[in-house]
């Protein structure tokens, strides 16, 4: 973990490429931790808003689904028509996938 005054994570960042499932668009992991996601997609979200998502993982046991509530607390446009989005993640559950 980073101990620099300026910064304010809390958790160690992991990176990943994990598929982010939006409802109606999906998107891709860039890093994940304990309190938040930061994923690339071409759908449109506004600074501050709720949002629902899953991300699925792969384990020994076979395929998981993290299902997250969280806000937007960030959004960078990309230079191949993308958005990158951190998300605060306020609640989860880890569950089998379908």
């Amino acid at each position: 973990m980073n101990s620099s005054p300026k910064t304010k994570r809390k958790e160690e960042r992991i990176p990943s490429e994990l598929p982010v499932n939006l409802g109606n668009a999906e998107g891709v992991t860039r890093n994940i931790s304990a309190s938040g996601v930061y994923f690339e997609t071409n759908a449109s979200y506004m600074l501050g808003n709720q949002i629902n998502f899953t991300v699925e993982f792969d384990s020994l046991g076979g395929k998981l689904m993290l299902k997250c509530d969280g806000e937007i607390i960030r959004i960078d446009p990309q230079e191949d028509g993308k958005i990158g989005v951190a998300v605060k993640i306020v609640e989860s559950v880890m569950m089998p996938s379908s």
